[in-house]
């Protein structure tokens, strides 16, 4: 019936402290992903662009966009930045992108 009260008060002393080490990883967590956040974000260059895709390609987009449970436009940036930094010798050289760019501005030019 008798709660031993001495040995309840170590008990509870080490649940505080191991609620409170807790508390702080988590703070510490919490501050790194808010300084990686950040540090993202004054490295990202504001930028629209505007592209003409397929209604096949926009749907795949947005379906896997959703999968991961991401905005488009983050899956987008990523696939981005993984297509430039691949070393793909199989794939498009930056010369050929920089012509297809080319011919398709000049199209754009002519059709107006």
């Amino acid at each position: 019936m008798f709660r031993n009260v001495l040995h309840d008060r170590p008990v509870k002393s080490a649940r505080r402290a191991r609620h409170d080490a807790i508390r702080a990883q988590i703070a510490d967590e919490e501050i790194e992903a808010t300084e990686a956040e950040v540090a993202e974000n004054a490295a990202a260059l504001d930028v629209s662009l505007h592209l003409r895709i397929s209604r096949s390609l926009d749907a795949e987009l947005r379906r896997r966009a959703a999968d991961e449970h991401i905005p488009t436009s983050a899956l987008v940036r990523r696939l981005l930045t993984q297509a430039v930094h691949r070393r793909d010798s199989s794939g498009i050289t930056p010369a050929e992108v920089e012509e297809i760019a080319r011919r398709v501005a000049r199209e754009e030019l002519q059709r107006n």
